[in-house]
């Protein structure tokens, strides 16, 4: 489908590509805190449309049910807030239904293009800060600044496990690396919308780095002083 929206030459976006574990969400909030724009969350995003769809009683193989919720979906964010069709869902879109049922609906290719035409509308209202694995390659090709983060499997693993272990028991580290090596396969292979480097865009390897290090790096590299 052909985007209605104008593509700029420029858009006053920074887009964080990057494979699982490497800490891009995180990142891009802080960039964004630092440069007072505002973090888009496209994940939320998905969750929403999972939402509306569990709402209807669709699933994906009622594909013309899936065209009409598809139709009708309006999602906006204030904030740190998701809307559906005008209602704050931030709360019910956490729901262990919709954490359940967010990643087919989000590997779905109509439901991607739906959705990336929304976030086009949205991220040409304000200045974005927006993380994902497509965002400079597919979803904001005419983004000003484009990185795309990276970090070796080990150190992603460790960080992974680290914050596992914060939240309870972690299954072993060489579990959560065998885990995340099985997402960068899958991200990597996909048919819609492959994990890859925008050739417009610079890429950091943070396995040596801090989170301040990388902030500061995005920033910098951002106002040209990188």
């Amino acid at each position: 489908m052909e985007s209605s929206v104008p593509r700029p030459a420029s858009l006053p976006l920074i887009a964080i590509d990057g494979p699982s574990g490497v800490g891009k969400s995180t990142t891009a909030r802080r960039v964004a805190q630092a440069l007072g724009w505002d973090y888009l969350d496209t994940g939320a995003m998905y969750r929403a449309a999972t939402l509306a769809l569990l709402r209807s009683g669709v699933d994906l193989a009622d594909r013309a049910g899936l065209e009409r919720v598809l139709e009708t979906l309006q999602l906006s964010q204030e904030g740190p807030r998701i809307f559906l069709a005008g209602e704050d869902v931030s709360e019910a879109i956490r729901s262990a239904e919709v954490t359940r049922r967010v990643t087919p609906v989000s590997a779905d290719a109509r439901v991607r293009e739906v959705l990336v035409e929304q976030q086009r509308l949205i991220g040409h209202r304000r200045r974005w800060v927006v993380d994902g694995r497509d965002i400079g390659t597919v979803v904001f090709p005419a983004a000003c600044c484009k990185i795309f983060l990276t970090a070796s499997p080990e150190a992603r693993a460790r960080r992974r496990h680290l914050e596992l272990a914060a939240k309870g028991d972690p299954p072993p580290l060489d579990v959560v690396l065998a885990d995340l090596q099985r997402r960068d396969a899958a991200d990597t292979t996909r048919a819609v919308a492959p994990l890859r480097k925008a050739a417009d865009a610079v890429e950091l390897d943070s396995s040596g780095l801090s989170l301040e290090q990388v902030v500061d790096w995005i920033v910098a590299k951002h106002l040209g002083h990188g």
